[in-house]
C-alpha cells in the first residue's frame, strides 16, 4: 500500500490587536531550549518590506517583554471560549466541590470575595 504524501496544512488566520496567542520559538524547540513556547496579546501586525510577508508583535504575557517579527505559522489563537470552558461547565450542582476544575473554583472564589464586599453587614 502506497503512503501518502503528507499535506503541509496551510494557515490564513489573521490576528488582530488584542489577540490571545499561544507562540512557539521554532530555533528554540527543535534545539531543546528552555522558554520555547509563550502565551502572548497581539499588539500590531506589520508587512516585512523584503518578503512581503505579514509578521507579528507581541507581548509575551508572563514576563510583559514585548516581542517583535514573530511568524505567524508559528502563531495559534487562544479563543475565550476554550479558556473559560472549565468555568463555562463547571458543576455547580454538584455537593462536592472536588468535582469542579481548580480553575474554576479560584475563578468562583475570586468572584465571591469580590461580591461579598457589596453584601450588608451581619449583625
Amino acid at each position: 500500500m502506497a503512503q501518502q504524501p503528507q499535506m503541509e496544512a496551510t494557515r490564513s488566520t489573521t490576528y488582530k490587536r488584542g489577540d490571545m496567542v499561544l507562540f512557539r520559538d521554532v530555533e528554540k524547540f527543535w534545539l531543546g531550549l528552555p522558554g520555547h513556547t509563550f502565551v502572548g496579546r497581539v499588539e500590531r501586525s506589520w508587512r516585512h518590506v523584503d518578503t512581503g510577508k505579514v509578521l507579528y508583535d507581541l507581548v509575551e504575557l508572563s514576563g510583559n517583554c514585548y516581542v517583535t517579527g514573530i511568524d505567524p505559522d508559528y502563531m495559534r489563537l487562544l479563543p475565550a471560549t476554550d479558556a473559560m470552558h472549565d468555568i463555562d461547565t463547571a458543576p455547580l450542582s454538584e455537593p462536592d466541590p472536588g468535582a469542579m476544575t481548580p480553575a474554576a473554583v479560584a475563578w468562583l472564589r475570586q468572584h465571591l470575595r469580590q461580591d461579598s464586599s457589596t453584601l450588608p453587614a451581619r449583625h
